[in-house]
């Protein structure tokens, strides 16, 4: 408290007559400029949520094979070991199904935000291609067509994992539960 009451009183002292002036005028901006650099930065945050939505894919999608391996192992596990570890029958299937669900849930989570990454990429997508038109020229970046799917590597992605979850459920009621007696 003392450092700024003595600020004060010695800037009052040595620039008495100077706050008596007006301010200096700032210097005059070029509107266009502001405008140029407000799109070049807004350009930029664009392209990099663009960058972070398609790596968001991959982390999504590790943590589905993750985590699917490890519960497919667990239930083989199971599998093979139910009658050395004394667990019955009944307990067995219903083990294994509750962890074919388990490995459900997660793959429609997984599916679920590649969707909503697909989503906010149009939206980036959209939001890239007006700023272009309005700063560079109209028709700079075509905007997505959602017919384009079957370009996207989402939809691979997807289909990767609803095939898996359905492989797991063909493969267990086919060559695993009718075993477990």
């Amino acid at each position: 408290m003392r450092f700024f009451d003595m600020r004060a009183r010695s800037s009052d002292a040595r620039f008495g007559e100077r706050s008596q002036r007006t301010p200096a005028p700032l210097p005059a901006v070029d509107e266009r400029e502001v405008v140029k650099e407000f799109a070049l930065e807004r350009y930029k945050y664009i392209l990099q949520q663009i960058h972070a939505t398609n790596e968001n894919v991959y982390k999504f999608l590790a943590i589905y094979q993750a985590m699917a391996s490890a519960l497919a192992a667990a239930g083989l596990a199971l599998f093979v070991g139910y009658k050395g570890w004394g667990v019955t029958p009944t307990v067995t299937r219903a083990g294994l199904i509750g962890l074919l669900s388990l490995i459900t849930v997660i793959g429609t989570f997984t599916i679920l935000l590649v969707l909503v990454g697909i989503l906010a990429w149009l939206d980036y997508r959209h939001e890239e291609c007006e700023l272009t038109d309005e700063i560079v020229y109209p028709g700079f970046r075509k905007k997505p067509r959602v017919r384009n799917f079957f370009r996207w590597y989402e939809t691979y992605i997807v289909a990767f994992i609803a095939t898996s979850i359905a492989f797991m459920w063909w493969f267990a009621a086919t060559f695993i539960l009718p075993f477990v007696k």
